[in-house]
């Protein structure tokens, strides 16, 4: 199974959300249908970004590593970076 690290935006908020999970898609309805309180007030979110992970070690490593850099100016650079941003 793989694991990813995700990145969602929130126009309404102008913020962003970093997250792991192993079935982005769900994630996604998850947040947008309001099942997680921390990104209840965000909806809709957009996933803008995606990295994959052999495991769910890995991913939480990788989600621990940006949520630490606490700069949207790293976010957007992985963002602008990618073919989802």
């Amino acid at each position: 199974m793989e694991f990813y690290v995700y990145i969602l935006y929130s126009a309404s908020k102008d913020k962003y959300y970093i997250g792991f999970s192993h079935d982005l898609s769900t994630r996604l309805f998850k947040h947008n249908s309001g099942s997680t309180p921390s990104t209840r007030s965000g909806i809709p979110w957009e996933m803008v970004y995606s990295e994959t992970f052999p495991s769910k070690h890995d991913a939480i490593l990788r989600e621990s590593e940006m949520k630490n850099k606490k700069s949207r100016i790293y976010i957007e650079k992985l963002i602008s970076k990618s073919s989802l941003g």
